[in-house]
C-alpha cells in the first residue's frame, strides 16, 4: 500500500494520540486553547515526571500536533489547531458516502 503525504501525516498524529498519557496531554492543551500551558502546569495537573513529559510531548510536537514556543526560560505549549481540524476533515471526509461508488460488490 502506497499511502499518500497526508495519510502518511494523519496515521502519525493518531499513533502520537495512541498513548494514553499523550492523549490526554493533547486533551489538555486543547482546553488550554491559544494561550498555552508550561510544561510545569501541564506535569503537575496530570501528575507526569518532567522527564517522562518531555518525551510525549516531543513525540506530539514530531507528529505536528504540538506547537511550542521558548519564552525566556519559559517553554510554552499549544495545540496545532490547523493540524486537529485537518485530521478530523480527513477522518471525517468521506463520511457516509459509502463504497458501493467505489468498489466491485459482488
Amino acid at each position: 500500500m502506497n499511502a499518500n503525504p497526508e495519510t502518511r501525516k494523519v496515521a502519525a498524529a493518531l499513533a502520537a494520540l495512541g498513548h494514553e498519557a499523550r492523549l490526554s496531554v493533547f486533551r489538555m492543551l486543547v482546553r488550554a486553547g491559544d494561550e498555552g500551558l508550561n510544561v510545569g502546569q501541564i506535569g503537575g495537573e496530570l501528575d507526569l515526571p518532567a522527564s517522562t513529559l518531555a518525551h510525549h510531548l516531543r513525540a506530539l510536537v514530531l507528529a505536528g500536533l504540538v506547537i511550542q514556543e521558548r519564552h525566556g526560560r519559559e517553554v510554552i505549549n499549544r495545540p496545532d489547531f490547523d493540524a486537529m481540524n485537518a485530521m478530523t476533515d480527513f477522518l471525517s471526509r468521506e463520511c457516509c458516502t459509502g463504497l458501493r461508488s467505489r468498489i466491485d460488490v459482488a
